[in-house]
């Protein structure tokens, strides 16, 4: 078992190094251009995919790191270029995860490389859980999946809502209701493969920030999967299920569903993310308070601003601390019995988005306006308190976690 450390080791830094210059080179230069044409930035994606950075290969590579730290050192670099564009390059992950947290071997094998394509033939894929009428309370979910014995075929109908490259995905990941009533413990997660009838776009979303990412409706009407996309296969589904029915009779409380197990192996990399846009940001404001010069000197002589800049660096460096943490407990295998992974994504996010609103402060007039990225990074900051478990809900796991009530 891998000790913990904050120090990355030399092959770790080399691969820090190379994703820093992509997103300085790459990521950077073209940020403000996909925000303001609101569309997913394929150029990009595929520069990347060329270099090996959009590839099974390379996240594998960091999802398997022993220390824990390649997946959130990869996203803190990759958003510290620019939210935008790396949710576009990154967000097929959450879909790869969802195989890899509750696929077998063979599904594993069979569907994540489609999931990414290749270099001359770039694709995406899409992980599908949140409804209108269903976000955060999971046990609301409406999306049926219903069991086809004589074809060995499951029906999926339904519509989804936030979902990252929703309509656009070659591969789409759909967690439905196998059983209404086990409530959240009745449902389980399929693969929807590429050109599957039923399967449609809804509505495209315009956002406040993060427009770079494609985030749509994926409406589902009699799309018929075969049973073999079942992630997991039905008989670990039928014996999961057994087991919940049992529970529910004994007065039993907790098992855990396919989506929750997909949002909880993901929250210390949505904190990553925070952490990145959050150093972007800070990082632009220390350079412009040590160059705008005010009544004839740099305006970081004044304690007001000096003091912000501070408590910026400090929030980040603490705000990594506890990813950093969650991600080796994650990875060597140890429960998150205080809700560390909550506690790194709730920290890291709200982090964010103060950091960004100084960053503005600091560069007053200027930083409100489109001309300085820190407008930008600030609307870019807003979704990591919302998205995969806002900070309300963040604050009820880990509080239910602490007290073990069922606080409400």
């Amino acid at each position: 078992m891998a000790e913990f450390t904050m120090e990355l080791n030399d092959e770790q830094k080399e691969v820090r190094d190379w994703i820093h210059g992509f997103a300085a080179d790459v990521v950077r230069p073209a940020a403000a251009e996909w925000d303001e044409r609101e569309e997913t930035p394929w150029p990009v994606i595929q520069e990347a995919a060329k270099i090996g950075l959009y590839s099974l290969d390379f996240y594998a590579q960091q999802f398997f790191d022993p220390t824990g730290l390649g997946i959130p050192m990869t996203m803190e670099e990759l958003f510290w270029g620019d939210a935008g564009i790396a949710l576009s390059i990154v967000g097929t992950g959450l879909a790869a995860v969802g195989v890899l947290a509750n696929g077998t071997e063979e599904q594993i094998g069979t569907w994540v490389p489609q999931m990414y394509g290749d270099a001359n033939d770039v694709k995406v894929a899409a992980f599908c859980s949140s409804e209108p009428d269903a976000g955060s309370d999971v046990a609301s979910m409406r999306t049926r999946a219903v069991y086809d014995e004589a074809k060995d075929e499951w029906v999926l109908n339904g519509t989804k809502t936030w979902a990252t490259n929703g309509g656009i995905a070659n591969v789409h990941v759909v967690v439905a209701v196998v059983d209404p009533e086990l409530g959240s413990k009745g449902h389980a997660s399929f693969i929807v493969p590429p050109n599957t009838p039923g399967l449609s776009q809804g509505q495209k979303f315009k956002k406040h920030g993060i427009r770079a990412s494609h985030t749509a409706e994926v409406v589902l009407e009699d799309v018929r999967v075969p049973g073999h996309c079942l992630l997991g296969g039905k008989g670990k589904l039928d014996e999961r299920l057994a087991r919940a029915r049992e529970k529910a009779k004994a007065g039993g409380e907790r098992v855990k569903n396919a989506a929750m197990a997909t949002f909880e192996a993901s929250r210390p990399a949505v904190g990553a993310m925070a952490v990145g846009t959050a150093r972007a940001a800070y990082e632009e404001a220390l350079e412009y308070a040590t160059t705008r010069e005010q009544f004839g000197r740099p305006i970081i002589d004044n304690q007001g601003v000096a003091f912000q800049l501070a408590d910026m660096r400090t929030q980040i460096d603490a705000a990594r601390l506890l990813v950093w943490r969650a991600s080796w407990m994650a990875t060597t295998g140890k429960p998150f019995t205080s809700a560390e992974g909550s506690m790194s994504k709730l920290f890291a996010s709200e982090t964010a988005k103060k950091v960004t609103a100084q960053a503005i402060q600091i560069l007053g007039g200027n930083g409100f306006t489109r001309e300085y990225p820190v407008e930008r990074m600030h609307r870019d900051a807003a979704i990591y308190t919302i998205f995969e478990g806002t900070s309300e809900i963040q604050r009820l796991v880990i509080a239910r976690t602490l007290s073990g009530m069922p606080i409400r």
